[in-house]
């Protein structure tokens, strides 16, 4: 029985892709220790942003740039493609000092990866090669990219090896342009656990691929802390969002989201603590209801208190 036990566990560690041995080889730890190095609790270096389309208000994007610097935002995040102008887009940047870190792709729902008509599958991959191409022309790093969809109608293996396929058809772009494709974790009925975000961007064995993590879409049926710990290096870029299991019960799913930062049930203490552990450093975008001046103000001071945690 013994015996038995420790085959089961070795088979299990090997459909999941070796994510947890693969983990230390990255030098990322799973838990928290008390041999931890000192550094590992030093305060992180994180960048604060928002998603562009959170800026409310009758104002030219120059005028959200300035906007935003103004309210001590490290940086902004754009979507891509984009009916806006690129070059006022640049422009903006330049005026205002505010830097573009990046762009999410604006296609990736509509016209999916895992979709069965390869012709839509081809208007996604068109649109992540325009979207690396603003990213890079923009002085951005990375594009976040939902890799898949599944439901009643595509099947949970189809839309896994059909995203990858399609995802590699762009990766000697994203190498050529030195920006990355990091996949965010969503409510896709996809990428349903950490092991299995692991493996999935282990598999292209590529430094181009990586995860965006989004705190907030975890607590819904997991600890996002346990996802950070798990992923570690692989994580480049955070979301901030909040979700309240309380509001999910008694309202219905989606109005878990309906929360200020902060005032949900996200374990933000422990995920800073995560952060720190795997030496993370980087963007954290807000991807929250947005608004005007005195919204965006309040949005940044929860950021701040977020990260001092």
């Amino acid at each position: 029985m013994i015996e038995q036990d420790r085959i089961n566990r070795r088979q299990f560690l090997q459909a999941a892709g070796g994510a947890v041995a693969a983990a230390h080889l990255a030098g990322a730890p799973l838990a928290a220790g008390k041999d931890q190095p000192a550094a590992a609790a030093a305060r992180l270096q994180i960048k604060k942003a928002v998603k562009f389309g959170m800026v409310k208000g009758d104002m030219s994007v120059l005028e959200k740039f300035k906007l935003l610097k103004g309210l001590g935002f490290d940086g902004v995040e754009m979507d891509s493609p984009t009916t806006l102008d690129r070059e006022e887009i640049l422009a903006a940047r330049d005026k205002s000092g505010l830097p573009i870190h990046g762009a999410v792709n604006s296609r990736h729902w509509k016209s999916p990866l895992s979709h069965a008509d390869p012709a839509v599958r081809k208007q996604c991959v068109d649109s992540i090669r325009t979207a690396l191409r603003d990213v890079k022309f923009w002085g951005g790093t990375a594009m976040l990219l939902v890799p898949a969809k599944v439901d009643k109608t595509m099947p949970y293996d189809k839309a896994y090896t059909r995203s990858q396929a399609e995802i590699r058809k762009v990766l000697p772009l994203a190498e050529e342009l030195g920006v990355k494709i990091l996949i965010e974790n969503v409510w896709n009925n996809f990428l349903l656990s950490p092991l299995e975000m692991a493996r999935y961007i282990d598999e292209f064995e590529s430094p181009m691929i990586g995860s965006y993590f989004d705190v907030g879409n975890i607590v819904r049926s997991g600890w996002p802390e346990q996802w950070i710990r798990i992923l570690g290096k692989r994580i480049v870029k955070l979301d901030i969002k909040e979700y309240s299991r309380q509001k999910r019960d008694n309202e219905g799913l989606w109005k878990g989201f309906k929360v200020e930062l902060l005032e949900g049930d996200c374990d933000w203490p422990e995920v800073m603590k995560a952060l720190r552990e795997i030496g993370f450093s980087g963007w954290a975008t807000a991807e929250i209801r947005g608004g005007g001046r005195d919204r965006l103000q309040e949005i940044a001071r929860r950021m701040d208190r977020i990260f001092a945690s």
